[in-house]
């Protein structure tokens, strides 16, 4: 296999018609959809509240952190485990298992007693998660339209950022009355009604049928024979985790500490900011069906770039909350098509592992940049901290970006 790393001139391969009666394919979707979402609303729900929490446990918000970097940390143990059955047994069981052991997580979390059970939590909660980008990415590109595929996976990965709408309302609603635990109560009974509709609506995947490995030894060397590919797709996804990450999860802190913004106009801000995002995946997903993935990303972070200054130095409320929704709409709009992107460049046999294992590698990686900014805002304001960190993944992306190859459109399980 020819490496990742080098540009071709050309690499979009548009899916031929097909005569066969198109496979449904809106439950698969959904089903993908709603377990990002869930992911994304549990995650950002600790985000919301570390400071409540370590109210709570003795900790500061630089201890704090230590939970959202075990979530992160042990990703990709669950994207080994669940996309690694996923491309052996089938897409469908791993999906319900997932949603299922999400529920569990989520109860455990609202009924931990010391910082070190919590901590504890959030690290099997990162299994949990790592878990569900793969299966679920790989269930629902595989069976929807080809035409299609770069605005859905944009409104796929935009679960990410409806989670952390939903996060922010039931914050704004419940955190002021009832405190932090009740939030993660919140989750369960979705997670469970999911993984309900996977188990009755949801038909197995027809490219994991035509594609998948006769063992777990034949899955073990598809694997290694991809090596370059998983490298390339660990190092893109390490700069894209970082810009999401670092734009997000220390904004909440950022806006505690330079503006002095607690409470429900905190959880109202970071809505109005999702809004942004849900409406940047969209929109950038769409752009990618026409000019191709890899410009349509580059010219979506070149914007992220270029917003810095308003995002981080705003002068006035209402340029914070323009600079806020500009953000995201470029940043959450880059990684809108990234799902579509990389079930493209992935092998049907392991489209289950490798993305996902890909992925969740690269979110280790990555996790260092929350504790980085809240490093680097000691002695600083917070909005130095994080421009400074956002100019530097952002180029990075961009590169990442530019030196791998696509395969837009391409047809898969063909």
């Amino acid at each position: 296999m020819s490496t990742p790393f080098i540009q071709p001139a050309n690499q979009d391969a548009v899916a031929p018609p097909s005569t066969a009666s198109p496979e449904p394919w809106f439950g698969a979707f959904l089903s993908g959809l709603a377990g990002w979402t869930l992911d994304a609303f549990d995650f950002f729900l600790v985000v919301l509240s570390l400071t409540a929490i370590g109210k709570d446990f003795g900790q500061d918000v630089r201890h704090m952190t230590l939970a959202l970097t075990a979530t992160l940390a042990l990703r990709p143990v669950g994207a080994f485990l669940f996309g690694g059955i996923s491309d052996r047994f089938g897409r469908r069981i791993p999906m319900i298992v997932n949603l299922c052991l999400f529920a569990v997580v989520e109860l455990a979390t609202g009924f931990a007693h010391s910082f070190v059970q919590f901590l504890c939590i959030r690290a099997v909660f990162g299994v949990v998660m790592g878990g569900q980008w793969g299966v679920g990415v790989s269930l629902a590109m595989e069976k929807v339209p080809a035409r299609y595929r770069g605005v859905l996976s944009g409104l796929l990965q935009q679960g990410y950022a409806i989670g952390f709408l939903l996060a922010a309302g039931a914050y704004f609603f419940v955190a002021p009355a009832y405190g932090w635990r009740p939030l993660f109560y919140i989750g369960s009974l979705p997670a469970l009604a999911s993984a309900a509709f996977v188990a009755l609506n949801v038909r197995e995947s027809e490219a994991w049928k035509q594609h998948h490995p006769s063992s777990l030894a034949g899955l073990g060397r598809t694997l290694a024979s991809n090596w370059k590919l998983f490298l390339y797709f660990t190092f893109f996804m390490m700069a894209m985790h970082m810009s999401s990450h670092g734009t997000q999860d220390m904004y909440p802190t950022f806006l505690e500490k330079d503006w002095g913004i607690f409470g429900k106009q905190k959880a109202a801000l970071t809505a109005i900011s999702m809004v942004g995002a849900i409406l940047g995946g969209l929109s950038i997903g769409w752009i990618s069906d026409r000019i191709g993935r890899r410009w349509a990303m580059i010219g979506a972070i070149a914007g992220a770039l270029a917003v810095i200054p308003l995002w981080a130095f705003a002068h006035t409320l209402p340029l914070l909350i323009l600079g806020a929704v500009l953000m995201q709409f470029c940043v959450q709009g880059a990684w809108g098509v990234v799902p579509a992107h990389v079930a493209e460049l992935s092998p049907d046999s392991v489209r289950g592992t490798l993305p996902g294992l890909g992925n969740q590698v690269g979110v280790l990686l990555s996790s260092v940049v929350v504790y980085l900014e809240a490093t680097l805002a000691k002695g600083r304001s917070y909005s130095v901290s994080m421009a400074m960190t956002a100019a530097v993944v952002f180029c990075l992306a961009a590169v990442m970006t530019l030196i791998g190859r696509e395969k837009r459109a391409v047809a898969i399980g063909k």
